[in-house]
């Protein structure tokens, strides 16, 4: 299976290190953020993961949810949560889950091109690419990122790519490199007039390229 932005998230129920889940009721009524890593114990995940731990009221703040998947065991959840605390400096409070039958790996297309399913494998041998949903409260994939397990994720760039689709949701567009207080744009679909009803002043910099303030 292959997700695209708009498709609506398998409703897989899942095994966590905090229990089984199901994907959608676990969603509900929030914004979700869905990350995956190639195996527990690893130095670059385990910075990831106390750089998402570190910003868990932001997280928060937003509304958002966080989940993260591996193929490794429960156990192996629990126990690598104490090295990422020591690393990182926050204890990881999300769920992560333990996909050791790439159910969901398989299921949000996780997985590289070459990978293999030996028997007896290793996690090694079918490991997950550095992949992030963010998904929105109509269980919908929003926003879809892919790193090669070499290359460790921005988190400040995802935290802003929420943003950006929060705002998005006031029927405005987000310019290159946004942040939270700037001026936002005008979709071509929409007049105008009927800009300057919805959201005030509108600065027309080219026939296309019309900013507003940004709507709270």
């Amino acid at each position: 299976m292959v997700l695209r932005i708009n498709d609506t998230i398998p409703d897989l129920t899942v095994t966590t290190d905090q229990g089984k889940l199901n994907l959608h009721n676990w969603v509900g009524d929030s914004w979700a953020i869905i990350f995956s890593h190639p195996k527990d114990f690893t130095p670059v995940c385990t910075t990831e993961f106390g750089a998402v731990a570190r910003l868990a009221k932001e997280w928060e703040a937003r509304n958002t949810k966080v989940l993260g998947i591996s193929v490794d065991g429960v156990e192996d959840h629990k126990k690598w949560k104490g090295d990422i605390e020591a690393v990182g400096g926050a204890r990881p409070e999300f769920a992560i889950v333990a996909d050791d039958d790439l159910e969901m790996a398989k299921a949000f297309d996780m997985l590289p091109a070459e990978y293999v399913m030996p028997d007896g494998r290793t996690p090694a041998d079918s490991a997950t690419v550095r992949s992030v949903f963010i998904i929105g409260p109509d269980k919908q994939v929003k926003l879809m990122m892919t790193y090669p397990m070499s290359v460790g994720r921005n988190f400040s760039e995802i935290l802003r790519a929420l943003d950006g689709l929060q705002m998005s949701a006031n029927g405005v567009a987000t310019p290159a490199d946004w942040q939270v207080g700037q001026d936002v744009i005008v979709p071509p679909a929409v007049s105008t007039e009927d800009a300057q009803t919805k959201f005030g002043v509108v600065n027309t910099i080219l026939p296309y390229l019309r900013t507003v303030n940004a709507p709270r």
